[in-house]
C-alpha cells in the first residue's frame, strides 16, 4: 500500500489539473490563481463550483460531464484520493475540471471573495460530538461565504446522517440560511437525477446498510 501511495504522489506532481498546498505554503506563499481561476486556468467566465472533501472526485467528475458550461474544482487534503479524479479528468479530456489539495479552512488563500458560485458537500463526517467540525456549521459556512458570491451562494449537502440533516435544518433560520430544496430520502422522493445516479463509495456502503440518504440545498 505504501508503494502504491508513493507512486500516486509522484504522478500527482505531473498533473496539470492538480494544485497542492505544498507548492505554495513556504517557498511561494501567494497562490497565483487566486481571483484568476476563470481567466488564467479555465479561460472562460463560467460559474465556479467546488466539491469539498471530494475524495476521488465522484461528483466533481459527474457534474462536470453533465454541465460543460460550469467549472468544477474538487478539494480534498488527501493526495492519494485526488489522484483518481485527476486521472479520470485528464483521460476524459475535461477542460472544466481542476483539483486542489488543501484543508477547507484555507479556502480564502486560494479563492478571492465572490469567486465561487456553489459548493457541494457529499457525505461529510457528521461530527456528532463536535459542532465546530461539521462541514455545514456556522464556522465552516463562514469560510465558504468568504469566497462565495455575495447574497446568493448555494451549498448542496448530501448525507446519510440523520443528526447532521436535522442539525442543518434546525440551524438554518437562526443563522440566516435559506433552505431551497429539502429531500429527506432521495431514493423515495422526486429529486434531481444526479442525486441517485451518482453514488460514492461511502454512499454504496450506507445504502447496503439500509440508511436513508438525504439532500439539502441551502442559500447562505
Amino acid at each position: 500500500m505504501a508503494k502504491h501511495k508513493l507512486a500516486r504522489f509522484a504522478e500527482n506532481k505531473t498533473f496539470g489539473n492538480l494544485f497542492q498546498h505544498t507548492d505554495y505554503d513556504r517557498e511561494n506563499p501567494n497562490f497565483p490563481l487566486k481571483g484568476k481561476w476563470r481567466s488564467d486556468y479555465f479561460h472562460n467566465d463560467h460559474p465556479i463550483v467546488l466539491e469539498l472533501g471530494c475524495g476521488k472526485g465522484d461528483y466533481t467528475i459527474a457534474l462536470a460531464k453533465r454541465h460543460p458550461e460550469i467549472n468544477y474544482i474538487g478539494v480534498d487534503r488527501k493526495g492519494a484520493r485526488l489522484w483518481r479524479g485527476c486521472k479520470d479528468a485528464i483521460e476524459g479530456g475535461m477542460a472544466n475540471v481542476a483539483f486542489l489539495r488543501i484543508t477547507i479552512d484555507k479556502l480564502s488563500d486560494y479563492f478571492a471573495e465572490g469567486e465561487v458560485d456553489e459548493i457541494w458537500v457529499t457525505f461529510p463526517d457528521p461530527q456528532v460530538k463536535h459542532e465546530r467540525k461539521r462541514l455545514v456549521s456556522p464556522r465552516f459556512v463562514g469560510y465558504y461565504k468568504s469566497v462565495m458570491k455575495e447574497g446568493g451562494g448555494v451549498i448542496h449537502l448530501k448525507t446519510d446522517s440523520r443528526e447532521l440533516y436535522s442539525y442543518v435544518k434546525e440551524s438554518a433560520s437562526g443563522y440566516g440560511w435559506k433552505i431551497l430544496v429539502d429531500v429527506e430520502d432521495v431514493y423515495a422522493q422526486p429529486c434531481d437525477p444526479i442525486l441517485t445516479e451518482v453514488q460514492t463509495f461511502y454512499e454504496r456502503m450506507w445504502l447496503s446498510e439500509g440508511r436513508t440518504i438525504s439532500y439539502l440545498e441551502i442559500e447562505v
